[in-house]
């Protein structure tokens, strides 16, 4: 009888650095937010891939930055924290021409760890031969442990062989969800998630990253999605930024994000859009767990 195997897989690297990418390229779905800005990820965000004979949870988590600078990046690491306590493999992910000895505290755990781990040096499409040769040397030296393996999650070069890899290392086990969940997420994640995306893309500076996306409803009828969502903003005199001259800016990032919420979600959305000022929410323990960054 075939054995089911099934295990929990925790994507971790700096920010930037590819994981995003990587863990939409194994699902299939854009469950994570790529943008090349850092920092785009704030949760914690499960995929599950299915097979008759496996399931893997992949996390992907935030980037790691070592010294937060608000409590919701202190809240973000401690995602982080976690996953190097649930993971049964480790993917630790590393940006072409990135050094060993720029890696964060949590590379030094991992090697640590007694756990299998798979070395990812990512977009190797940017780097010549000689270049991907000596740089996977220099992490086999440094993490004997680990498998290296360079790929490029964006061109899909290795994925699979990655993938195949990290199989063959599950441990035997029952599904942990059911077979047909692709995320642990509700749809209403993904609709905040969306419409971040397109601030990140549309502004510039403090903007995106003052901001956070609550849909205040989601309503599914047959042939439509009814989606009420609130843009909060940190200071009065970003409103105004965000809406743009006679309302341009909130409009293009409204149709932006409903195409993608069509492509999505298979059915017609409707979408409203509002922007509303909580100052300081990003330092505001009330409002971070109100948002879901605490417990």
């Amino acid at each position: 009888m075939m054995q089911h195997r099934s295990g929990f897989v925790n994507i971790l690297g700096k920010p930037n650095v590819g994981k995003s990418t990587l863990m939409n390229a194994l699902i299939g779905e854009r469950l994570s937010i790529i943008t090349s800005k850092a920092q785009t990820t704030r949760h914690r965000i499960f995929g599950i891939l299915n097979g008759e004979d496996f399931q893997v949870v992949i996390s992907d988590l935030p980037g790691i930055i070592e010294k937060p600078a608000y409590k919701m990046q202190e809240s973000m690491m401690a995602f982080v924290r976690t996953s190097l306590e649930d993971a049964d493999i480790f993917v630790y992910m590393v940006e072409a021409g990135d050094k060993p000895e720029n890696q964060p505290d949590e590379y030094r755990i991992i090697k640590e760890m007694d756990l299998p781990v798979i070395l990812l040096v990512n977009k190797i499409d940017q780097l010549t031969t000689e270049q991907i040769a000596r740089l996977v040397s220099e992490y086999e030296s440094d993490f004997p442990k680990a498998h290296v393996m360079p790929v490029s999650a964006l061109k899909n070069i290795n994925v699979e062989v990655a993938f195949k890899w990290i199989l063959e290392r599950l441990p035997e086990g029952p599904a942990y969800y059911d077979k047909d969940q692709f995320t642990d997420k509700p749809e209403r994640f993904f609709v905040t998630e969306i419409i971040r995306e397109k601030i990140l893309r549309n502004y510039t500076k403090e903007i995106p990253y003052s901001c956070e996306v609550v849909v205040e409803s989601f309503k599914e009828e047959e042939a439509i999605i009814r989606i009420s969502a609130v843009i909060y903003v940190e200071r009065q005199s970003q409103k105004p930024i965000v809406i743009g001259r006679n309302g341009e800016m909130l409009k293009k990032v409204g149709m932006e994000a409903r195409q993608d919420m069509e492509e999505f979600f298979q059915k017609k959305i409707f979408l409203e859009t509002y922007v509303k000022v909580l100052p300081n929410w990003r330092n505001n323990d009330r409002n971070l767990r109100s948002f879901g960054y605490k417990e």
